[in-house]
């Protein structure tokens, strides 16, 4: 058995009518070769009269060597290890239904190979006792993974291969799985001309702090906390006579959004530094 390679599922072959993620591997005249990536890189071809709908005058634009697909099931020949598949009869809500559970079995396979080499047992070891047992269980593992971050029961009725793979097991899930702090973000400009204009904007400001505690930093709520925080500093500030608009309404924000933010941020200032610039050499000039 081997420390990398496994199947994701139970059974060795798919079922018919189901369906799977491929990576095309090469291209001929009958049609595509293929390899199924969720049952350990299997044959499978996809024949030409599979592939569109359509009439077929480039095989390159329909399915190109590399990419990933998903393709149904037509037939199974376990004896000859034929798999006949088709993509012209999958639709766009198949699509996403089998990337979403591809990418849910990828990443158990990815923490699950991380275990069987950081224990040296044998991968398929490890899913015959955890994974596959939790798919019957909890219709998918990733979802029993998720969900033992925060219940240990979860484990109760499995039999793991050692104390440390048990171990390793569950302080990865943490590690991998752990839900991280979501931000909830909005863009404001608020502005006010009048004698106590910079007064009242920080009085408007403060306003939205209001209902800012720990208890309430949950998504959901947090964006609808924002959006009616936004409605006070808008009164307020109008009341003083100046204004509120709203450049981003609400919304949740990941990392990568705020380095985009901070980012553009970043450029702006730049170019306002060089307009400055170049209107005080202009005024120079004039003088």
């Amino acid at each position: 058995m081997s420390l990398t390679n496994c199947r994701f599922y139970e059974d060795k072959y798919p079922e018919v009518d189901s369906y799977v993620m491929v990576n095309v591997k090469q291209i001929a005249e009958m049609g595509a070769y293929v390899k199924l990536l969720e049952y350990d890189n299997i044959d499978g071809m996809i024949l030409l009269s599979e592939l569109s709908r359509r009439r077929i005058r480039s095989i390159q634009k329909l399915i190109r060597i590399g990419r990933n697909e998903v393709v149904i099931v037509l037939r199974v020949d376990k004896e000859k290890g034929y798999i006949d598949l088709s993509k012209r009869r999958v639709s766009p809500e198949d699509v996403i239904k089998c990337e979403e559970r591809y990418n849910k079995s990828k990443a158990v396979h990815s923490i699950m190979r991380h275990v069987a080499e950081a224990t040296q047992t044998p991968l398929e070891t490890l899913y015959q006792q955890i994974a596959w047992p939790l798919n019957r269980k909890y219709g998918h593992s990733h979802d029993a993974f998720k969900l033992s971050i925060t219940n240990p029961d979860v484990w109760k009725d499995t039999e793991f291969h050692s104390e440390a793979v048990k171990n390793e097991l569950q302080l990865y899930i943490s590690k991998k799985l752990t839900p991280h702090p979501t931000k909830v973000r909005a863009d404001v400009e608020v502005t006010c001309f009048g004698y106590d204009g910079i007064d009242a904007v920080k009085t408007a400001l403060r306003t939205a702090e209001a209902d800012n505690t720990p208890e309430n930093q949950i998504k959901t709520l947090g964006i609808q906390m924002l959006g009616a925080a936004i409605e006070r500093i808008a009164a307020n500030i109008k009341a003083a006579g100046g204004n509120c608009s709203i450049k981003m309404a609400p919304k949740a924000v990941t990392e990568h959004d705020d380095a985009v933010l901070a980012e553009l941020m970043e450029k702006r200032e730049r170019e306002n530094q060089e307009v400055s610039g170049d209107e005080d050499s202009e005024s120079g000039d004039d003088e």
